[in-house]
């Protein structure tokens, strides 16, 4: 097993999270910038589900060549349409409660994300290093 390997074994599951955490930030900031734009619909990932489709993507096995295929960190996210409680007249589906706190909640979880993706490396540096 190459050492990439191992080392994406290591970090893997919280990489593949911190790039879903910046995905789903970038949704969460454009159904925001879009809350005064008439028919826009707001949408948002469900993380579980894009995280697990994307470890497995990841876990998959090489190619008969022997050569790894290529992994997009995004693979596995599927944008879904938020279906608010009350439509508004204009066909926007944009609540910006709902917002605000999805995005605050999400920028929590990826500063917890990263810090932990950071003791991670910092732990296998130290182990390389002796």
């Amino acid at each position: 097993m190459p050492m990439t390997d191992k080392i994406d074994q290591a970090l893997g599951t919280q990489s593949a999270a911190l790039a879903m955490r910046v995905k789903r930030q970038q949704l969460i900031a454009s159904n925001i910038a879009n809350a005064d734009t008439p028919g826009y619909k707001a949408v948002d990932i469900d993380f579980r589900r894009a995280l697990k489709s994307a470890v497995d993507n990841a876990q998959q096995p090489s190619t008969a060549a022997g050569a790894a295929a290529p992994k997009s960190a995004y693979a596995g996210i599927s944008t879904q349409f938020r279906i608010p409680p009350q439509a508004a007249a204009d066909g926007n589906t944009v609540d910006m409660d709902v917002e605000r706190a999805r995005f605050a909640e999400n920028s929590v979880r990826y500063e917890a994300a990263l810090k932990f993706l950071n003791g991670q490396i910092k732990t296998l540096l130290s182990a390389i290093q002796g």
